[in-house]
């Protein structure tokens, strides 16, 4: 296995493919704008950096539903969703199946694997994504198989967002308390399967296998009332999976998140989400 030693400066010059080397671009610009609703375009964050690039080839792992998959419709030449969960890799099946109802050329592919074993061939990817997803993978089996598929000077993008929103100290406060309660309760009834922490970057240094590794963090600003924080907090993953196991909103926190709501975001109030983005060339 080829183990590169991280740098964060000079690297000695490698020949990469012209599809790569806007791969880096493609990635930051595609993924950034996302998370703050910026307009995205086809080259990346720079438009004359990208001129010209080809459209790449991606593969989104942990894809769940299919929202981090289809954000590269009309941008990506081929897409390939990694998920392991039936039950999410239905509903973004049926996402893909619409976008090509609609007559989106980009082709797609939902596949049943996981970030350590993708099943997919060497060298086929210049992008490889990880969205809300890389605390769930086995770093050291999975960086390595990222590498695998990435082409030299492809790119790792794995991003996710900080809990929760900045909005309201009170109501963060409330928030991260039944947060806590949530994942204790999830840990004490055997539903919380093990979770990497989010020190991502380390890892992927650590790793060896990448030639530059950096972080950057990006900021999104939305507008929600009190329904719609509770609503967010109803939908994530714990939740849901208490919720069905027979737990009470109460014993997860969620009656005191929706009292504390109530009284301080009666209103639509701007919500300030800040994204963290790993990239790693290959």
């Amino acid at each position: 296995m080829l183990r590169l030693p991280f740098t964060d400066g000079m690297v000695n010059r490698v020949i990469i493919p012209a599809k790569q080397r806007f791969a880096y671009d493609q990635a930051v610009g595609m993924i950034g704008c996302t998370l703050t609703s910026s307009r995205p375009t086809a080259a990346g964050s720079s438009a004359a950096d990208g001129a010209g690039a080809a459209a790449p080839d991606v593969v989104d792992i942990g894809a769940g539903t299919g929202l981090s998959t289809v954000l590269w419709a009309g941008h990506a030449a081929t897409v390939t969703a990694i998920e392991p969960s039936a039950d999410m890799r239905a509903v973004a099946i049926s996402r893909v199946a619409e976008m090509r109802a609609a007559g989106e050329t980009t082709e797609f592919t939902v596949t049943d694997a996981t970030a350590e074993h993708t099943g997919l061939p060497a060298g086929c990817a210049d992008i490889v994504t990880a969205s809300q997803a890389m605390h769930w993978f086995d770093a050291d089996r999975a960086l390595p198989e990222i590498a695998r598929v990435l082409r030299p000077g492809g790119v790792l993008a794995a991003y996710d967002c900080d809990w929760p929103p900045c909005i309201d100290w009170e109501t963060d406060a409330a928030y991260t308390a039944a947060a806590q309660r949530i994942g204790d309760l999830e840990t004490a009834r055997g539903l919380r399967p093990p979770h990497a922490g989010k020190d991502h970057i380390a890892a992927i240094r650590r790793s060896g296998l990448f030639r530059h590794a950096t972080e950057i963090a990006v900021h999104g600003r939305e507008q929600g009332d009190a329904a719609r924080l509770v609503a967010v907090a109803l939908s994530q993953g714990g939740a849901v999976a208490l919720l069905a196991a027979g737990a009470t909103e109460d014993e997860m926190g969620l009656t005191t998140l929706r009292e504390v709501a109530a009284g301080r975001l009666p209103r639509p109030r701007t919500w300030w989400w800040t994204y963290r983005i790993r990239l790693a060339v290959r």
